[in-house]
């Protein structure tokens, strides 16, 4: 067996490893599996250092996908299932994939994607529980199935390449120092037991995955656990009255969610949420975007002191934690910094900031961890202080006992449902309208996603506002981009605020829609 998990196929070979909607996977069967895959995919071609991207659902063969990649120095591009066509053909070019692995689910973007000329020559190209192949591509089961169970040689370090959508053009991928290809596995066998100790996930216990896994947090907090011999239970999509059958069906001990997922769990009615006991739950855990407090203690008062909240990134990992007690003794606090983390406040001069002092966060890992962008080193050092010191463009300040509070962002971000959606992606194809001159795109509240996409727009001579015109940009902006990042409405401008130097006051046509509601994101 790929070597970090050999111990759990050998101690319990019939205990469930991933569990999905459609069936099980035991130790011993994921075992095999993940052999044949790291076999096949080598006599396919691929060697260490290699690339190849994943477009699919929550289903098991993604964790045999993410297992094979990690003991194999390979580095797996999670491709968001909700991209369009256009937008998994830029990521599987960019990332110089060679192979890809994709869900039939997805056959018609998958299809679109192949066909389009930006897309890359690939000699491997499977498909996961098709019923029907399209030309060019191979079943996962038939591709696996003739290959060796046996252990593979030459096993060493790889793992995922996150694309994250930059403030400026296409979405970047993340080359984390963690998991560089070919690296020693004890790189990674750290990372499989130093976080679930670091985050109370117990070894022995049962994970839910109820966010999509091409997120980062979801394959730290699903694949990671699953290395120190969790078991994983995952569904596709999020639906609250399943996710709490789910976690009593199956004892969950621990999960990751975002505050939306809170909301929409408070909105059941209260039968199902009384039929609900919660017992098993050691360790729930929330980040991604900021939690209204009344949500969080809404929550609290019902699962009790077992939701616990961090900070963190794609491109830094975990920065700081907070537990339930600590929270309701300072309530808004993003905990102190782990143990291997150095937080720097750095006000706008440059210098650094004092205890309650306003400043852009920067952090620096104790362990020597950093990431780049892949093919973007001008991006890499706008985010960087100095090598090691990086920025994901929070504001925030550490109070007298050392505590982080965040409290705006510096970058032109918006967070919807605990996803980070980069306002130029869209201008840029609102641009592309005829009908527009100048497009700006920000987040304003919403109860819900915590914010949503408004854009605003001046038109060209000769189109006049309309609900028609409307509607047809942001369909325009769906053709283009995954249907998330497609604005909720449109305000039709007739005069940009600027600087006299021509920059837009982007932020005064935002803080309209922000006055009154107590925040500022």
């Amino acid at each position: 067996m790929a070597r970090i998990i050999a111990k759990h196929a050998a101690a319990k070979p019939d205990v469930p490893a991933v569990i999905d909607e459609v069936g099980v996977t035991d130790w011993d069967d994921f075992n095999a599996r993940v052999n044949k895959l790291i076999h096949a995919l080598r006599g396919a071609g691929l060697t260490t250092g290699d690339v190849f991207s994943a477009y699919c659902g929550n289903r098991r063969e993604y964790f045999e996908i993410m297992s094979a990649a990690a003991h194999a120095g390979w580095l797996f591009v999670p491709v968001n299932w909700h991209f369009t066509a256009e937008e998994l053909a830029y990521v599987a070019d960019n990332s110089d994939s060679k192979a890809l692995i994709a869900d039939a689910r997805f056959i018609d973007t998958v299809a679109e994607a192949v066909a389009r000329k930006d897309f890359p020559a690939m000699t491997t190209k499977l498909l996961i529980d098709a019923e029907d192949l399209p030309p060019g591509f191979e079943d996962y089961e038939a591709f696996i199935a003739d290959h060796s169970a046996e252990e593979p040689e030459h096993q060493c370090l790889g793992g995922p390449m996150f694309y994250t959508s930059g403030t400026t053009g296409r979405p970047k991928g993340v080359r984390s120092s963690n998991t560089q290809p070919g690296g020693p596995l004890e790189i990674l066998e750290m990372m499989g037991a130093g976080l679930p100790q670091m985050l109370q996930i117990p070894p022995d216990g049962t994970t839910l995955l109820c966010g999509p896994v091409y997120h980062s947090a979801q394959w730290a907090f699903s694949f990671l656990p699953l290395l120190a011999g969790s078991t994983i239970v995952m569904s596709h999509k999020f639906d609250p009255a399943e996710t709490l059958k789910l976690i009593d069906r199956h004892q969950i001990t621990n999960v990751h969610m975002v505050p939306t997922q809170f909301h929409r769990l408070l909105q059941l009615d209260e039968e199902r949420r009384e039929a609900f006991s919660g017992k098993s739950l050691r360790s729930v855990w929330h980040g991604a975007a900021p939690c209204p407090p009344e949500v969080k203690r809404s929550m609290l008062d019902w699962w009790g002191p077992v939701i616990h909240e961090y900070y963190g990134s794609t491109e830094g990992s975990i920065v700081s934690v907070c537990t339930a007690d600590h929270w309701l003794k300072k309530p808004g606090t993003l905990g102190k910094p782990a143990p291997i983390v150095e937080v720097r406040i750095v006000k706008e001069d440059g210098s650094l900031a004092g205890p309650n002092e306003e400043g852009q966060i920067y952090v620096k890992n104790l362990m020597g961890s950093d990431f780049e962008y892949h093919k973007e080193p001008t991006k890499t050092a706008e985010a960087h202080l100095e090598p090691g010191v990086f920025t994901f463009g929070d504001i925030g300040y550490l109070d007298d006992d050392g505590d982080l509070f965040m409290s705006d962002r510096k970058i032109d971000m918006i967070i919807s449902g605990g996803v980070n959606i980069y306002p130029a992606e869209i201008e840029g194809v609102l641009m592309a309208h005829p009908a527009v001159a100048d497009a700006a795109v920000f987040g304003i509240p919403n109860d819900e996603f915590g914010e949503e996409v408004k854009a605003a727009v001046e038109l060209r001579d000769g189109h006049k506002a309309s609900p028609k015109l409307e509607a047809e940009l942001i369909e325009h902006v769906r053709e283009h981009l995954a249907g998330y990042k497609a604005p909720r409405s449109v305000d039709f401008e007739t005069d940009f605020p600027r600087h006299p130097t021509g920059k837009l006051y982007k932020r005064k046509l935002r803080d309209r829609y922000w006055e009154g509601s107590g925040r500022r994101i």
